[in-house]
């Protein structure tokens, strides 16, 4: 049976130079070809760079290249990951303070919040642990939405380049 395919996006919003090749062979490794980003600087932080990659693989590619990046001290980035026929699509962001926010995402690009997530945060809230608002915020992924913003607004207008995962 033929794995289903995808296509998605990486973007690396921020890395100091030292690893700009380290990110290249991380990402070659799970789309099994070469991978050679165009960095530019990233004017939101001094001494980084930037780069953006359009891909084509299995499904679950974007969880893998999580994977193999998360972790990084000073790299921040995200993966896109589209939906297909009988598979959900995924958004993944990443920075080193808050670490790995996942969301499963609908059709049109909507996070989807599984019924028992919601359930947990209304507990949470219930007890006192957090606002309500804060729950929801956390499920959304604002936090890692706020500290990536300003690295989003810096990339406007970079070059994005395809690959085809090698099978």
């Amino acid at each position: 049976m033929t794995p289903a395919t995808t296509r998605g996006v990486l973007y690396v919003h921020s890395a100091p130079s030292a690893l700009c090749p380290h990110i290249e062979w991380a990402v070659a490794g799970v789309l099994g070809s070469a991978v050679s980003l165009e960095w530019t600087p990233q004017p939101a932080q001094s001494g980084s760079y930037r780069a953006e990659l359009s891909w084509n693989g299995d499904v679950g590619t974007a969880a893998a290249i999580t994977s193999a990046l998360r972790g990084w001290n000073h790299l921040r980035f995200e993966v896109t990951e589209e939906p297909g026929t009988g598979t959900e699509g995924a958004r993944f962001s990443y920075t080193p303070d808050l670490g790995v926010f996942h969301a499963v995402t609908g059709v049109h690009g909507d996070i989807m919040i599984p019924e028992d997530r919601l359930k947990a945060a209304v507990v949470r809230a219930a007890v006192g642990d957090a606002t309500l608002l804060v729950e929801i915020d956390r499920l959304l992924g604002k936090p890692w939405d706020d500290e990536l913003e300003s690295f989003r607004y810096a990339g406007e207008g970079a070059p994005v380049r395809w690959l085809h995962q090698v099978v």
